[in-house]
């Protein structure tokens, strides 16, 4: 959506009309098609690899159409039976009750088949979907959360719910009808030549034509909504542009301009809009016509047939070869139609593959390899941290915010961590709690950080960010969120420690309050506490800490340290702080100046000087 001032300047251009674009775009337009096409082939073979995991299912979905198929023209022979026998012969209609009851049966079988198949469609798809969503959720964790939060987390959540329920149409819907497109007008067709020849061979030449001439015009169709999804890009671009520098545009008095501009570039999208609807509604057309053409070219016969005007067969042509003939010339073309119902399935599906390409950076690899990691054994409740050559920065080229930084805490120490605001204190605690990746330079009990599995880091190791996150839930839910069977007494006790009973025993209901998703009612302070309130119900051996007394008065300040150390006091803490007076309070206080960790005395020396 972001666009140069060199693009947006030449916008309307490319956005015009397709006799009047400019000659740049249409020579870099086959290149930008190459490259789609590449892509979109990738898409979708990702997309297929992932029928092997609910093979089962979709061999059910794909063979009970089939199988109702079959059931369809036993259906169809022994319907035609009984009007020849009533009609011709003169019989009863209360005699053929087993005729009737047997097509009846053979109806409510079909039904029966191809609601089964629809069921196992929809079990597949969403087997392939879990799978997908496990495997971009692990994509998004193995990111880290300095990746996620560059984006919106909007965005994210609708990728991992709209963009992978757009593609269940795909396994459940367009798979099996595609199969069913592909073999029962061929096997219909088949089944008609010893009832008669000459239909036989007219649905036989008119279906696959269908296809063919659909093929066509989907090609046209699937360019020209490639061409319309880039315009669309670009007018989304140049109109957000436009929109940031309206109060600039008004001053420089471009504003009737630019609206100009604007409304010019719409029009042409419009009319691309048109023209990609046109198409599509062209392929409907095309499978109408051809579908009629073949269904009255045998009726047509047939009643030239009857009524004398042709011989083209060397047997006398009966009612119940006629009828069940015109009965199964519909059905060929059937699968036809519901398959092109179901073909803007795929669209979706490959619309959404694309998109999640884009969001999580790549898609997930469909084999993937489960790697637990490492439980080391412990024994001591501290843990030890070294830390060799970490260089970490914001960006890729960007300077490091931590320079070949050399550090170790012992197991059980207290330290506090001081610095200047932005010299990377935050940034430095994200890398020991593993929330930002490292090249191997963190050591964690002696075992690589990155080695560590999820699960045992996560028991080993507590942070608690400056802005902790708090769930819509009571602030006794809030607390239980690391130890969910938590009693009532443990979430009081922990709460006491954490001075949250302080705020709480005034609120109308206690620790059983309620908060909304955005924790309106709760100051930064009170949301720390909740957060330091978890911690005492867990067991953690390294406890990292950012500024957990900023908003805090200094009479609760103090209290809540003392209680804080008091349950640390054979834990490892690391605690990032401005407050010389908390500092005093832990073993060992260490400054962070200029991406190192240096002595008190020299951190003033080596901090860089702000310019004004």
């Amino acid at each position: 959506m972001r666009l140069a001032a060199t693009r947006t300047a030449v916008l309307p251009a490319r956005l015009a009309p397709a006799g009047k674009r400019a000659a740049p775009v249409e020579t870099a337009a086959p290149a930008a098609d190459s490259g789609e096409g590449a892509r979109t082939r990738a898409h979708m073979r990702w997309l297929s690899g992932h029928a092997r995991l609910a093979r089962r299912a979709l061999l059910l979905a794909t063979a009970l159409p089939l199988v109702a198929g079959i059931a369809l023209v036993v259906q169809a022979w022994l319907l035609a039976g009984v009007i020849d026998r009533v009609v011709t012969h003169g019989a009863w209609l209360a005699d053929e009750w087993h005729g009737v009851g047997a097509v009846a049966a053979l109806w409510a079988l079909r039904t029966l088949l191809n609601w089964a198949g629809e069921r196992a469609g929809t079990r597949a798809a969403e087997t392939i979907k879990y799978d997908i969503r496990t495997a971009l959720f692990e994509r998004l964790a193995a990111l880290g959360p300095g990746w996620s939060r560059a984006r919106r987390s909007g965005e994210l959540a609708g990728a991992l719910v709209d963009q992978v329920d757009a593609v269940e149409g795909y396994f459940a819907r367009y798979l099996p009808s595609m199969i069913a497109a592909t073999v029962l007008p061929i096997a219909f067709s088949v089944v008609l030549m010893p009832a008669d020849i000459v239909a036989a061979l007219v649905l036989l030449v008119t279906a696959p034509l269908i296809p063919v001439f659909m093929a066509l015009v989907g090609w046209g169709a699937e360019a020209a909504s490639r061409r319309h999804q880039r315009a669309m890009s670009r007018l989304t671009g140049f109109f957000a542009d436009r929109l940031r520098g309206a109060a600039t545009l008004k001053l420089f008095g471009r504003a009737q301009a630019e609206s100009q501009a604007v409304a010019a570039a719409s029009s042409a999208l419009r009319e691309r809009t048109m023209t990609v609807l046109r198409i599509a509604f062209l392929s409907s057309a095309v499978l109408e016509f051809f579908a009629a053409l073949g269904v009255a070219g045998v009726a047509v016969y047939f009643g030239l047939s009857y009524l004398g005007f042709l011989d083209l067969r060397s047997t006398p042509l009966t009612l119940s070869i006629g009828m069940f003939c015109l009965f199964m010339a519909p059905e060929v073309y059937a699968p036809l139609r519901q398959f092109a119902a179901n073909y803007h399935d795929r669209a979706a599906a490959r619309a959404a593959v694309a998109q999640l390409d884009v969001m999580f950076e790549g898609l997930p690899a469909q084999d993937r390899v489960q790697h637990d990691g490492v439980c080391p054994t412990l024994t001591a409740r501290g843990a030890a941290v070294l830390i060799e050559g970490l260089r970490v920065a914001h960006a890729p080229g960007a300077a490091p915010v931590l320079c070949d930084l050399a550090w170790s805490v012992a197991p059980g120490e207290h330290v506090a961590l001081m610095g200047a605001s932005g010299a990377g204190k935050s940034t430095l605690l994200d890398v020991l709690a593993r929330l930002r990746t490292d090249d191997g330079s963190v050591r964690l009990d002696d075992v690589a950080l990155s080695d560590w599995d999820e699960r045992a880091l996560r028991a080993r190791v507590a942070w608690i960010g400056q802005k902790p996150f708090l769930l819509a839930g009571s602030i006794a839910e809030n607390i239980r969120v690391g130890v969910p069977d938590a009693t009532d007494a443990q979430v009081q006790r922990a709460a006491d420690l954490a001075c949250v009973t302080d705020f709480a025993r005034h609120l109308p209901d206690g620790l059983n309050t309620v908060l909304d998703a955005r924790s309106r009612g709760v100051s930064g302070g009170q949301a720390q506490r909740i957060a330091l309130a978890r911690l005492y119900l867990r067991d953690p051996a390294l406890i990292l800490l950012d500024e957990p007394t900023a908003h805090l008065d200094a009479q609760t300040a103090a209290r809540v340290i003392e209680n804080l150390l008091q349950f640390a006091a054979h834990r490892t803490v690391v605690l990032a702080t401005h407050d010389a007076a908390i500092a005093a309070r832990l073993h060992q206080t260490v400054t962070l100046a200029a991406g190192q960790i240096v002595p008190c005395g020299e951190a003033a020396l080596r901090e860089p000087k702000e310019h004004v």
